[in-house]
This record gives structure tokens, sequence and C-alpha cells, in this order.
């Protein structure tokens, strides 16, 4: 299939899995009517945490919160690919992307590689200092591998976040020639004001393939406020969706031929 149409979908996640997933529900629904065949999901999209401890809504592959996010699946007859939930296993916990089938059937899962570490003061308009840091291992145990999976033909490459600072790491996806590589994400806002464009721009320029960011905006809770700015980006690094700070899905046409176009343009 040379073309296929996708939702990116932005939310702001709580730590309420049941209102995040009434939200889901709503902007499946919305995908489906619009032509879309692929959903994706930015990174905690189920519930999202302080970032100091884990989420309590923990999912495993036989209980209920795994069902919900199967029945989203089934419900919206369409693929979903990339976000990311916090999964319980007997030797911690993963940050772990699953991509079902719109049966609900598993097509593949990936465990973020890199877990977010950071740093960082600001000063805000009254000269006040303010210091974040995050360890995101203190919560979930690195995963190992990367993981291609094929999507009505498409070949796609999953990463989630912090893997997106990673290029040694993303080179396995750009000789394996994927297609699009998708990050879901939840990008801090002086991180993702610094970096989040132009790292997406140059993976896409790298791989000469799409690259679908989907992300978290907003305050999410008291500790966490994330940057937004889904993207959808071209094999010539060109911005197609960008969806600023809001809730919301952007519906997006792509085309194999622009890969190829892109590839025997400038010969890697």
């Amino acid at each position: 299939m040379n073309e296929l149409v996708i939702a990116n979908i932005q939310i702001s996640s709580s730590l309420d899995y049941k209102s995040n997933l009434e939200k889901i529900k709503t902007y499946l629904s919305q995908a489906k009517r619009e032509g879309a065949q692929v959903a994706f999901l930015p990174e905690c999209f189920y519930s999202i945490s302080n970032g100091r401890e884990p989420s309590p809504y923990l999912m495993e592959w036989d209980n209920e919160h795994f069902d919900n996010i199967r029945q989203l699946a089934v419900d919206s007859g369409l693929f979903l690919i990339g976000g990311s939930v916090a999964f319980k296993t007997d030797t911690g916990i993963l940050n772990k992307a699953i991509n079902l089938d719109p049966q609900g059937r598993v097509i593949g899962s990936y465990d973020k590689c890199h877990l977010f570490s950071c740093d960082i003061t600001t000063v805000d308009e009254q000269g006040q200092r303010k210091r974040k840091k995050i360890n995101e291992a203190d919560i979930y145990t690195a995963g190992k591998d990367p993981l291609i999976i094929d999507v009505l033909g498409w070949k796609i490459g999953i990463a989630i976040c912090f893997d997106l600072r990673y290029p040694s790491f993303l080179q396995y996806y750009y000789d394996n020639k994927v297609d699009l590589i998708t990050f879901a994400s939840a990008f801090t806002v002086p991180t993702g004001q610094a970096h989040w464009h132009t790292l997406l721009r140059a993976r896409s320029i790298e791989g000469q393939c799409f690259v679908v960011a989907s992300a978290q905006c907003g305050e999410n809770n008291p500790g966490i406020h994330t940057y937004g700015h889904s993207l959808v980006i071209n094999p010539w690094g060109e911005v197609l969706s960008d969806q600023k700070n809001a809730e919301g899905i952007s519906i997006v046409r792509l085309n194999k031929e622009q890969i190829s176009n892109t590839r025997s343009r400038v010969i890697l």
C-alpha cells in the first residue's frame, strides 16, 4: 500500500486512566470518521504519574488495563501504534509501547531503551529560579532491543521520547530502510522548546523517512508540564503537521513516493 492515512493524537493525560480513555475514545471515533487507518498515541497515554513514582494503574498481559486498550483498537477499527504504558513484570516496570491491529491483536511491543534524565534550572518572570530533576530510571527498567513492525505494508520503527537523542540506536531503523519512525513522547517544556523540532527533523532527514511524533501537552498534574507540538514530518525534513499546544488529532495522508523521491535525490 503506497498511501497511508494516519491520525496523530495529542492529549493531556492525567493519572486517572478512566478520563484518559474517554478522551481517546472520542478522538479515535473522529479519526475513523475522517478516514484514518492508523492512529498514533503519545507516551504514558493511559496514565501519567508525577515522575517520581509509577502510576498505580500498571498494565499486565492478562489484566483489565490491557483489556481496556485492546478494546480501544477493536471499537475504533484502527491500528493503534506507538503509545506507551507502564507495564509490570517480575523484574521491574517497563515503559512499553504495545502496538495493536484493529482486531486487538498485539503486532509487537517495544520497551523504551533510553530512560529520561535531566537536571534543569529555569528562571521565571519574577526572577525565581526553579530546578527540575527527573530520573526515569527511578521508576522504569530500560529495554534492550529496537522493534520494526509491518502495518499495511509500511515498515514502522518504534521509539519512545528520549530515544530521540540517540542516533546510534536509531541507525538500526535507518539501515533497515523503514518507511516511518514514531516517537511517542512526553517532552518537558524546557527541553521541548530547545530541541524538539530540531531533533525530529534531523531524524527524518537521517532516515529519509517519515517521522510521526505523538506528544503529551499541557499540565498533566502539578509536577508535570509537557510541551505538545505533535509533529508529522516528511522524508525531506519538512513539517506536515504541528499540533501546537492543544489536545486533538491531526489527519495526514502519507505516500511512499515521497520516500523514494527523497532517497533518489540524496543517496546515502
